[in-house]
């Protein structure tokens, strides 16, 4: 979607950026993984269709996509954007009768980012920037029975488990967004600032 294409997440460990077309070799480079097609249930596409894609998602206004950026790669001056990423969080309103229901999903491409609490923050990041901004009230996800890292990172968060697909080999957890659940993730995420986005800089203060 356009709202978010001039909104950059500053947190602790990661920043999240919007997604743009100068992200999309990268990102391309990553989803010919095996592991990561499996993972994130996708096939492969070819990098022009990757190209229209990142496009089309920009366009849609059901779509919420953030790039996750290693903020320590980030804060280097040797270090470029482009090799500052580590993965990506998007939010999909497929509820055309409740625009306040978003699905949630989070993947930490690099390897070697994983482990270090990046997915985390990044979820709860991107879960704060759709009550702020977005009036999400309630988060839903999907993700494969077999990928138990996710499934537990997840439910560490407060994610309750809905209901099972076996023919999909799927999970399906809510979260339900109350005053309490609410207030808490606001405050695991009072570090957060919301600053302007510039692809000719890193980083313009608001």
């Amino acid at each position: 979607m356009k709202l978010n294409e001039n909104v950059l997440i500053d947190g602790k460990s990661v920043v999240l950026v919007p997604y743009k077309a100068k992200h999309v070799d990268k990102y391309h480079a990553w989803m010919q993984s095996p592991e990561l097609q499996e993972l994130t249930a996708s096939e492969p596409l070819t990098l022009e269709a990757e190209y229209e894609m990142q496009h089309s998602w920009w366009l849609d206004e059901d779509k919420c996509t953030f790039i996750v950026l290693d903020r320590g790669l980030w804060q280097d001056p040797a270090v470029n954007e482009i090799d500052s990423m580590c993965g990506d969080v998007n939010l999909f309103f497929n509820d055309q009768d409740d625009k306040t229901v978003a699905e949630i999903e989070i993947m930490i491409a690099e390897s070697n980012c994983r482990g270090k609490g990046f997915g985390k923050e990044s979820l709860l990041l991107m879960m704060r920037y759709g009550v702020q901004e977005l009036k999400v009230s309630k988060y839903t996800a999907k993700i494969g029975c077999q990928n138990t890292a996710s499934l537990g990172l997840f439910k560490k968060i407060g994610f309750v488990e809905e209901s099972i697909s076996e023919v999909f080999q799927e999970v399906t957890l809510e979260f339900p967004m109350t005053q309490s659940t609410q207030e808490r993730i606001m405050d695991i995420t009072s570090h957060a600032a919301m600053k302007i986005y510039s692809d000719d800089c890193k980083v313009k203060p608001t």
